[in-house]
């Protein structure tokens, strides 16, 4: 028998906030890009179909309780894992990067997809070895060696912008679930030197964005271009913008990458501060209603699940904000629901479709 709870318990105001914007991320699209002279569809009717195929899965998420995937943890895993490794063996290539599986009618992103089977994982880990006292060292290396396999398989691609946000997100989950505080003095001091040490393992050309992070005037014309010209493009955008379709920074075509990591640096040259501050409240209000739902959900497994899934959303508006105006590496990671990527919107829509299943569900025993 249908419970009528579930449909008066559906958080219709999160899936509206979710809706807005990418709304407002497909029109800053069709400004970006309606210049663009391609064979077959424009990259705004792209992302509208993404949009429409990630909608039609959350919503089928829903349908079905999420406590069914704690039992499908495991072998969503070793799933997972082993896509991410078989893209090192056959994956198809591009900008030097080997990170995607050609499917034929698209190509697939498994470090994409790993980031919403990580938190899966992680979230049946915590839910069934809760510690009331907080997490030994000793109980963290189960957790720990779940995490480092995606992690050091996504780096090999290499792809350190997404390896970085798995780190983040289980590291939030962690620490969420509690870790005694001398533990998280020596995960402190071991990250401390694992970033140091870590230097010695980057590329070339991360070992350049970092560079100029610190320092973008050293190479203006090279690796320092992109951040610059972003810089610029954020800035002349003053209080209330130039205008839809008016940014010279984007029409003019200084500014690269603007469909996908530099989306919002359009958007910011086009409506001013006053429309980021208005971009960046909604984006508040999806990460807050995400708290909330991991708040008030029916079980351990849920609340965990519900704060991997914000958390992957707020780092990847941290890291893409922070990257776009100077205060982070530039490492390729896209703004969720606004940056073009058709395996990005999904993993967004699945997550969200998700954080519904949860909240719809919070008064089912």
């Amino acid at each position: 028998m249908f419970d009528r709870r579930l449909v008066a318990s559906f958080d219709w105001v999160l899936l509206a906030l979710v809706l807005l914007a990418a709304a407002i991320g497909i029109a800053n699209l069709y400004s970006s890009t309606s210049s663009w002279n391609l064979n077959g569809l424009p990259i705004y009717m792209k992302q509208t179909y993404w949009l429409a195929i990630g909608f039609s899965i959350a919503i089928t998420l829903t349908v079905l309780s999420y406590r069914h995937l704690e039992h499908m943890a495991t072998i969503t895993y070793i799933g997972c894992v082993s896509l991410l490794a078989s893209v090192l063996i056959f994956g198809k290539t591009s900008m030097g990067a080997t990170r995607w599986i050609d499917l034929g009618v698209f190509n697939l992103q498994p470090s994409e997809v790993m980031k919403v089977v990580i938190i899966i994982a992680l979230a049946a880990y915590f839910s069934q070895h809760e510690s009331t006292e907080g997490y030994r060292l000793s109980e963290l290396i189960a957790p720990g060696l779940l995490l480092s396999v995606p992690v050091i398989l996504t780096m090999k691609q290499p792809d350190l912008g997404t390896a970085m946000l798995l780190l983040f997100i289980g590291t939030t989950m962690a620490l969420f679930a509690g870790i005694r505080r001398y533990a998280l003095t020596i995960l402190g001091l071991l990250a401390s030197c694992a970033m140091t040490g870590g230097w010695f393992l980057l590329h070339g050309y991360q070992k350049d964005r970092i560079r100029t992070f610190l320092d973008p005037e050293r190479d203006p014309l090279g690796t320092g271009y992109h951040i610059i010209q972003s810089k610029i493009a954020v800035g002349s955008g003053g209080l209330w913008g130039k205008g839809f379709m008016q940014g010279t920074q984007s029409q003019l075509s200084f500014l690269p990458e603007r469909h996908t990591d530099f989306a919002f640096s359009v958007f910011a040259e086009e409506w001013g501060l006053f429309g980021c501050i208005l971009l960046l409240a909604l984006y508040l209000a999806i990460v807050l209603r995400g708290i909330n739902i991991a708040r008030k959900a029916d079980s351990s497994f849920g609340m965990y699940l519900a704060i991997g899934i914000t958390a992957m959303i707020f780092w990847h508006i941290i890291v893409n904000l922070g990257m776009v105006i100077g205060l982070l590496p530039v490492v390729g990671v896209p703004l969720p629901l606004f940056s073009y990527g058709g395996t990005s919107m999904v993993t967004t829509m699945i997550g969200c479709g998700l954080l519904l299943n949860i909240s719809m569900r919070r008064f089912m025993f």
